[in-house]
């Protein structure tokens, strides 16, 4: 029987963030399972749409032996630290030592992590490994759509399969997606045959709030990605980057796989051509918090109107406690708006200490020190308390719970009705389940906010009368200009726009090396 190593090690770096990535962030359960070992690395993502559990169930099909190693995710924050990084890197490689005989390893990563000392994390994992177990051993990842993939992680690797769909609905299937890729590979190593792999990279970056793969031009760009697979031998991917990573790989990218060099070199210039062809096509529009809130209100339809606080995501590694959105609902009065999820671990605490009914005074948020942000001081009435296990129901993250920490729904006291939920861990809330597991009902709603760029759409756009995005100070800038970017290969624009601000021109003052 075939014996194939899983393992896995995610993380979405925001090298703008100052919170540095540690172990303990690996090690704690958040949206996902915290770090797994063993055989747990199965049973605790089983069923769970996530890349490790849908490889395990396709190779479980297949009649393949899953040899299970170490998964780990840590919530999207600033670099990951040179000592966690070595540790977790260690521990993968000494379980791989331990394994016995192998004929492939698959590994379930981001694609944007970058650490203290390696703006590649994903590449210097594939070197470790490379230099340990040598090229003999296939080895193929699954990455994020928001991946950063650069040429040396694509010549590391005989597979790479990335999600297609953003919100992210195809977690699982991208990894069942990598097992036959790399039993391929396996098959053509044993017979000394060629499937070389190939990078394209564009030349603009594209702000996620305009990344919706259900629409055009992206909807028709992965048709023709998917496309490349009826051809025999042949496979292509395309990643969109993640822009808060301040990186020379940077950006969109296309990978693409046949078994002569020629042909992987023509499947990804092509593809690539069409992505650069459909850059006037993208939306990069975005609004400010007072004219978000006027274009809510005006709404008359009876459905929510759904606003995303697109640059306070911290499934992007923003703080999730700015208050611009705040602020701008309670000055335009605003009725029945509902806002979630803000982190403020002492209000909530507070919040439980008082007591369901008890009017407190409060500094709220604001305390990541965000240009442009404050707390808001105003006067609560804490409505409904829980202790943050929130069970998730929507297409992304069904099955799976949330650990929020304390938390509490706050009503603004004064003009208009707008009620804040308040927890103790950043979470991006791209869930109903954030406002139902509170007694909130999104759906009976005038305005909800959510701190999310665009995963929210999943759950939340179906029913809803309008969705706005809104570009409220944040720690995840989606108007790339304003980013004292340092690092990005010279010449890319910071956009799909012609006309937007090209990587080395002086946009900034100049940051110490």
């Amino acid at each position: 029987m075939m014996r194939i190593a899983v393992a896995g090690f995610q993380h979405e770096t925001n090298t703008f963030a100052t919170n540095p990535t540690r172990l303990a962030d690996f090690e704690v359960a958040d949206s996902w399972p915290g770090l797994l070992e063993d055989r747990a690395v199965i049973t605790e993502t089983l069923g769970l749409n996530l890349p490790i559990a849908g490889f395990c169930a396709a190779a479980r099909d297949a009649g393949v032996d899953v040899v299970p190693l170490l998964w780990c995710a840590a919530e999207p924050s600033g670099r990951v630290d040179d000592t966690t990084f070595e540790a977790i890197t260690a521990r993968i490689l000494t379980k791989l030592r331990a394994a016995g005989p192998l004929d492939a390893l698959y590994l379930d990563l981001h694609g944007a992590m970058v650490t203290e000392s390696e703006d590649d994390g994903e590449g210097a994992l594939l070197r470790a490994l490379r230099a340990r177990f040598g090229t003999a051993l296939p080895i193929g990842i699954s990455l994020d759509l928001h991946a950063n993939i650069s040429a040396a992680t694509a010549q590391l690797v005989e597979a790479i399969t990335v999600y297609r769909t953003y919100p992210h609905l195809d977690m699982a299937e991208t990894g069942a997606r990598c097992l036959p890729l790399l039993l391929a590979a396996i098959d053509a190593q044993r017979q000394g045959l060629p499937r070389p792999i190939v990078i394209r990279h564009a030349p603009f970056l594209l702000p996620l709030p305009a990344q919706d793969t259900s629409a055009e031009p992206l909807a028709s760009l992965y048709a023709q990605v998917a496309a490349v697979a009826g051809e025999p031998g042949c496979h292509a991917e395309l990643a969109l980057g993640f822009t808060a990573a301040d990186t020379a790989h940077t950006g969109p990218a296309v990978v693409a796989q046949a078994p002569d060099l020629a042909r992987a070199t023509a499947l990804a210039d092509e593809i690539n051509a069409s992505l650069i062809a459909a850059a006037p096509s993208f939306d990069t529009s975005l609004f400010d918090p007072e004219a978000a809130v006027a274009k809510a209100l005006a709404v008359t339809a009876p459905e929510p109107v759904i606003i995303a606080d697109v640059q306070d995501n911290p499934g992007a590694g923003a703080s999730s406690d700015t208050t611009g959105l705040l602020k701008a609902l309670v000055a335009a009065e605003a009725e029945n708006a509902i806002l979630g999820l803000l982190d403020d671990p002492e209000i909530a605490a507070r919040a439980h200490a008082a007591g369901p009914g008890a009017v407190i005074d409060a500094a709220l948020g604001g305390r990541a020190s965000i240009a442009g942000d404050s707390p808001f001081t105003g006067r609560f009435q804490v409505e409904t308390l829980g202790d943050g296990h929130c069970a998730y129901t929507g297409a992304m993250y069904g099955g799976g719970t949330a650990i929020l920490g304390p938390v509490a729904v706050l009503r603004v006291l004064g003009a208009g009705s707008v009620r804040v939920v308040v927890g103790s861990r950043r979470s991006q809330c791209l869930d109903r389940a954030i406002f139902t597991h509170v007694g909130l009902d999104p759906s009976a709603a005038k305005i909800v906010v959510v701190k999310s760029t665009l995963h929210y759409r999943a759950d939340f756009a179906p029913g809803a009368a309008a969705v706005i995005s809104c570009a409220a100070p944040g720690g995840f800038p989606c108007r790339l200009d304003t980013l004292p970017y340092r690092r990005l290969r010279p010449g890319l624009r910071l956009g799909p726009e012609a006309d937007a601000p090209v990587a080395g021109e002086a946009l900034h003052e100049a940051a110490p090396p």
